[in-house]
């Protein structure tokens, strides 16, 4: 399955409803075997040809027996097409009826090795695997953005901060579109940080409505010119925030999904239903805490807050902000408290607050300081590796 070595010589393909979903399994088998996804197998039917040499992929709104059925008709059509199910539960009654549709595997919730295994084992099983590759060219529109939100239980532990030069290093080493949002709507910051200009703000996101789309959803948005981020700033009066619901922010979410690959969100320090719909949303939760004894208490209440809200630990990063240099609180002894290890210590330095007042983000105005090197360790969770991604070409031809 590895690409060092052997080329892929037949196509992979993910079929699931859910657009979260269908873009974890996407992640789960990485970029080398060119993956395609398709929200429905109606869509992935129409780019199959009868000579396809391919392996299916199936998410759990294909397991019940309406779908199945479908499934079995693929499978007749188009005998060199190995399929796999995966579901978030294994029963006998969908085993079996999973079998009897055609499909070749059925695996519960596998990880990225016991997936890319089973893809591997079905492809063996192909009789056109060994000859050109299949070109499949999935759905314009369907790419699903990663969604990260930064977010603290105390006001001034550095959330912004976090979040603007984490927005900054992926959109400097990402070869595709990366935005950052204002989710701080009384008192945002990230537009004066990042010395950008304010033409339109969250606030006219909000206003469009179901208009919303996203053409007029990045006209909207600010470019910032040194690192190519996108940027939706905060309304810049207060009282604007009242005008803007949990279900605005959906919408703006599911739009910028759609057109951008990475999504930074900064929040504010609540649990309101902005934030709640936020958390709900993301993929990655980045918890930002100071060092002193009430931010870690605050955050203690915080992660007992999201556990009771049934998010996954998975989900969580812990960054420590140290904000004094004479600080007692061990590193260890916050990761005990919080049930968290913590994934990037940023250090007490003078260069943080030189960037605040010089509106320009540490990773570029002081790329080699330690705390520059931090928020480059943790964009390393996002996209591992130093220089830009140049994406190879592959069996999977884009439209649009």
């Amino acid at each position: 399955m590895s690409a060092v070595e052997n080329p892929v010589t037949f196509a992979v393909a993910i079929v699931e409803a859910d657009a979260h979903r269908r873009q974890s399994l996407v992640r789960q088998l990485g970029d080398d075997l060119g993956t395609a996804s398709f929200a429905s197998l109606r869509a992935l039917e129409a780019q199959l040809n009868p000579d396809a040499s391919a392996v299916v992929v199936l998410g759990p709104s294909c397991a019940p027996a309406t779908e199945l059925e479908q499934v079995g008709w693929m499978a007749r059509t188009w005998p060199d097409v190995g399929v796999i199910l995966v579901v978030e539960e294994l029963s006998t009654t969908v085993l079996q009826q999973a079998m009897r549709a055609g499909v070749r595997d059925v695996l519960a919730t596998p990880d990225r090795a016991q997936l890319t295994w089973a893809v591997a084992q079905v492809a063996d099983t192909l009789t056109g695997a060994t000859g050109p590759p299949t070109t499949l060219a999935p759905p314009s529109g369907d790419a699903v953005g990663e969604l990260t939100t930064v977010f603290s239980t105390k006001g001034g532990s550095g959330t912004s901060v976090v979040a603007t030069n984490l927005a900054v290093t992926l959109a400097r080493r990402s070869s595709g579109t990366v935005a950052l949002v204002d989710a701080d709507l009384q008192f945002g910051d990230v537009a004066v940080m990042l010395e950008t200009r304010l033409e339109h703000t969250i606030a006219d996101a909000a206003t469009a409505g179901e208009r919303l789309d996203a053409p007029l959803l990045r006209s909207l948005m600010v470019r910032h010119d040194p690192s190519g981020l996108l940027v939706l700033p905060a309304p810049v009066e207060p009282a604007l925030a009242e005008k803007i619901s949990a279900d605005d922010i959906r919408r703006i979410v599911e739009v910028l999904r759609s057109f951008c690959d990475h999504i930074v969100v900064d929040t504010a320090s609540r649990f309101d239903d902005v934030a709640l719909a936020l958390l709900d949303q993301s993929d990655g939760i980045i918890l930002v805490s100071g060092m002193e004894v009430p931010g870690v208490k605050n955050l203690k209440l915080g992660v007992q807050t999201l556990r009771l809200l049934d998010t996954p630990a998975s989900k969580l990063k812990l960054v420590l902000v140290r904000s004094n240099a004479k600080v007692q609180m061990e590193v260890r002894d916050i990761e005990r408290a919080l049930a968290l290890k913590a994934d990037v210590v940023v250090p007490n330095d003078s260069v943080v607050p030189e960037s605040l007042n010089r509106c320009v983000p540490v990773v570029i105005g002081a790329p080699r300081s330690p705390v520059a090197r931090a928020f480059e360790a943790l964009g390393d969770a996002f996209l591992p590796g130093v220089e830009p991604v140049k994406r190879r070409r592959t069996m999977f031809s884009r439209r649009g």
